[in-house]
């Protein structure tokens, strides 16, 4: 067995070999056509070598599964003691207490008053190694001291639990948008509770570098790396002067970061806080020690529309924060974007994680991602990105003053405004709600429970908070749109696809405009029965005339339609189509809509677009669509009635809010 090699009998290959394979699949593209770039304007290659000489960034203790953190926010204080229960009950290790204006702040959370907090904690074991992680915004001293009063009158000593306090107050002054004092103030301030809390036996850590405030406003990796990494110095500058030996100081504070579904990226970004941290360490003359590295899936990420597919980004984005090292992750609940969840999204969300440790074993292996060409390669970038905007940040006079003077908001609006541009354009694609959607879905259930009120952050000096936003909105809001029509009309709002030719001619464009339409809930009619086929001699075959159920055998929101019933299956003879324009109009007259959407290939418009949307807009086609770049025949096209042209990386989202201006007019 030690020679047996499955390469063995294969031969050696090298990238020259790749290379030119590669330049034949192009067929005359250009080979940068394969590379991509992230928002950081980091250049990703198709290919990478092994990288050389790499080590292990040291993360989790080897071989130990990481935390799994369930998230409580819970407003009824019993039902929160019970899904935290029933968490621990089924292999959490523990469990994170929402409050409100806290950085994850969803709408829900737990009271912060000292009732509360004790009917949640009922009956939780704190000292036999269930970790506790509290995120608080406004409301950092208060909860602070009810948790610590409670620890005391349990008799619990302090030292023997795991609670990761996660006082962040520039993280609040973000999310937030308001500087409630000095940065000097509010330093010594949040100094004094920490020295509080360690003299009572608590070891911490007690605050958190949190970058999911720029994340969730849309910000890059570096950007938020480089937002981690300033509060962390602020906050490692802040305990010293409150007279907290340095050496303490660094671990009583630890990281958390957002994890989504670019799973390369996220890596990247675990392994790169870690070596950034390591940098500065060194700087302070530190031996570097293994700072603690927590993970929350990402908001931003989430959808309201084929929720379902919130598991598998969920699953996606705690893989990777897993394989990065990550100490502790949080799985969002997939229904979190559509109110409460309710006790089986929870369940889902825990039992994520659980697949991953338990049958995946990815806690195996330390840092698997080590000597990655790929991997290796964007966690370097990332560090010099980070490196050089945390550079920046510190320039300006640290985090706070760069909060103050709107420079960190203004770069983080600059990226946020590239994304929301690419996913108008569906560049950057959502399965299940910008792609590929479903009309018919069914609602997912959700708790009924009223939603905070709002915070009120305490008085100070206002700022531009950092604005979480998801990048699904744009589209469910056009959703919204058709969910509304459905209600006053019985039926969504429609646009007629008029297939010309064979399948084979109009199959992928009607896919894809049939997907694009729906993803705005506009749902395709599809006609591709007026295909009437050469037959031998010239002679051509003449659709019969069609009553009523003949005519909803041709309409579907199928693109591909099946042998007609009405008539026996025959292959159908090479040579030229020619669609029926008598039967397409017919039936788009008979789909109820005034919109239609030409669908084929570029040959079969050459000889039939110009009739078809001549015809359409006399039938009463209001606008008329074609799938397709126009190329040199705009004019022509335009001339025959063709308002807009469907492509790929066309603005989706400005051709949906026409259509449904068109719709009501």
């Amino acid at each position: 067995m030690a020679e047996f090699s499955l390469a063995r009998d294969f031969p050696s290959a090298e990238e020259a070999d790749w290379q030119a394979l590669v330049q034949e699949a192009l067929k005359g593209a250009p080979f940068a056509s394969l590379r991509s770039t992230t928002y950081d304007g980091i250049v990703i290659e198709p290919l990478y070598a092994r990288a050389v000489g790499a080590s292990v960034i040291p993360g989790r203790a080897p071989g130990a599964p990481w935390g799994m953190m369930q998230r409580i926010d819970l407003p009824d204080p019993e039902a929160a003691n019970a899904q935290i229960l029933d968490d621990l009950h089924n292999a959490a290790s523990g469990f994170v207490l929402v409050f409100a204006g806290a950085v994850g702040d969803f709408g829900y959370t737990l009271s912060a008053t000292e009732a509360a907090i004790a009917q949640a904690l009922n009956g939780v074991h704190l000292d036999a190694g269930v970790t506790l992680e509290l995120d608080f915004g406004p409301l950092s001293r208060q909860v602070a001291d009810v948790v610590a009063s409670y620890v005391k009158a349990k008799g619990l000593a302090p030292s023997s639990l795991q609670i990761r306090f996660g006082f962040d107050p520039l993280g609040a002054m973000a999310t937030l948008g308001v500087v409630p004092m000095p940065w000097t103030e509010l330093a010594a301030m949040v100094t004094g509770l920490i020295s509080g809390l360690a003299n009572q036996g608590f070891t911490g850590p007690f605050a958190v570098a949190d970058g999911r405030p720029v994340h969730a406003a849309g910000g890059s990796e570096a950007q938020e790396l480089a937002f981690v990494l300033a509060n962390a110095i602020a906050y490692l500058r802040a305990l010293e002067a409150g007279g907290i030996k340095l050496d303490d100081a660094r671990r009583y504070i630890f990281f958390r970061l957002a994890a989504d579904q670019d799973q390369f990226l996220t890596i990247a970004k675990f392994r790169a806080i870690r070596k950034l941290w390591t940098r500065i360490e060194e700087a302070c003359r530190f031996k570097p020690s293994r700072a603690i590295v927590t993970a929350e899936t990402a908001w931003r990420m989430m959808t309201r529309r084929d929720a379902y597919g919130n598991i598998v980004r969920g699953t996606i984005a705690a893989f990777a924060a897993a394989i990065g090292g990550a100490d502790a992750i949080t799985v969002l609940p997939f229904s979190a974007a559509l109110g409460l969840p309710d006790a089986f999204a929870r369940r889902i969300a825990r039992n994520t994680q659980t697949i991953l440790i338990e049958e995946a074993n990815l806690q195996r292996v330390a840092d698997p991602a080590a000597g990655s060409g790929a991997i290796e390669s964007l966690t370097d970038q990332l560090c010099m990105r980070a490196w050089a905007l945390f550079q920046e940040i510190e320039r300006t006079g640290g985090t706070a003053k760069a909060l103050e003077t709107g420079s960190i908001q203004q770069a983080v609006a600059k990226v946020r405004a590239e994304r929301e541009a690419n996913i108008a354009r569906r560049k950057d694609s959502l399965i299940g709600t910008s792609d590929f959607p479903d009309l018919t879905e069914e609602p997912v259930a959700v708790l009924e429970a009223p939603k905070n009120a709002t915070v009120d952050a305490a008085q100070g000096q206002r700022i531009e908070p950092l604005p979480r936003f998801r990048l699904a909105e744009p589209f469910e809001l056009l959703r919204a749109q058709s969910d509304a029509y459905l209600s006053r009309h019985g039926g969504r709002p429609k646009v007629f696809l008029a297939c010309l030719g064979r399948p084979s001619d109009f199959n992928a464009r009607a896919s894809f405009a049939k997907s694009l339409f729906e993803s705005g809930g506009i749902a395709a009619i599809s006609y591709a029965g007026a295909s009437a086929p050469s037959l031998p001699g010239g002679e051509r075959s003449t659709p019969q005339a069609s009553g009523e159920g003949d005519q909803a055998s041709r309409l579907s929101s199928n693109p591909s339609p099946g042998p007609s019933p009405s008539a026996p299956a025959r292959p159908l003879p090479m040579g030229e189509v020619k669609t029926d324009i008598a039967a397409l109009t017919a039936a788009f007259e008979a789909s109820g809509t005034r919109l239609a959407c030409l669908c084929s290939s570029d040959k079969v418009y050459a000889s039939e677009a110009t009739d078809a949307a001549k015809a359409l807009a006399a039938a009463g086609a209001r606008h008329n669509y074609l799938t397709g770049r126009p190329g040199d025949n705009r004019q022509t096209l335009e001339a025959a009635g063709i308002g807009t042209f469907i492509y790929q990386g066309c603005d989706t989202l400005g051709v949906l809010q026409s259509a449904y201006e068109r719709l009501s007019a």
